[in-house]
């Protein structure tokens, strides 16, 4: 009866260091986004794809680097007459991701990303492509299929300025994740 006593303390002890090499050094990313862009003015729709590369430090804390080109149909009026032109647009964004790993399958985090964003010729109305300043923060969920893969759901609000006016856009995508490695102290 006493060895049993003292196995459920081992058992939970050796339990709880699992649970934290179950953290992964790297996420891969990759996958469909959509961005209803420009909110506030002449509204229009986007749809392309996007991956990430985060390296995790702790149970709680990375740096993500994440990487969207997007495509669609943008219309501008002048005097009545409006024209639908093809645009596209591509954001290279970086920066710290925190997340609250209290679940066994679900993993919420936010991040909060700046970087650029470069749009083609007709973007917002501009006459040559350009790059400009970008910040993306942002919430998601990752949905554990088991210890290498989850499918996240992300939304993030993209700030732009083209100009010299500022741009509201939001941006959700589903992606595939893979994980590496495992970070040695969790905590």
């Amino acid at each position: 009866m006493k060895r049993i006593l003292w196995l459920i303390p081992a058992i939970l002890l050796f339990s709880i260091s699992s649970k934290a090499q179950d953290i992964p050094a790297w996420e891969f990313s990759g996958g469909y986004s959509y961005m209803d862009a420009n909110l506030g003015g002449s509204h229009f729709h986007m749809n392309g794809g996007g991956g990430t590369a985060t390296e995790n430090v702790n149970s709680w804390f990375g740096g993500r680097l994440e990487v969207n080109t997007l495509q669609g149909n943008e219309g501008i009026t002048v005097s009545d007459q409006t024209t639908v032109y093809s645009v596209n647009a591509q954001t290279i964004t970086y920066g710290p991701v925190f997340y609250y790993r209290k679940f066994s399958r679900i993993t919420p985090f936010a991040h909060m990303q700046l970087g650029v964003v470069h749009g083609s010729t007709e973007y917002l109305g501009i006459s040559q492509g350009a790059f400009k300043f970008a910040a993306a923060p942002g919430v998601g969920v990752d949905f554990a299929v088991n210890r290498r893969t989850a499918i996240r759901l992300d939304g993030e609000y993209l700030l732009t300025r083209f100009l010299g006016l500022t741009q509201e856009n939001a941006n959700i995508s589903a992606s595939l994740v893979f994980h590496f490695g495992h970070v040695r102290n969790s905590q």
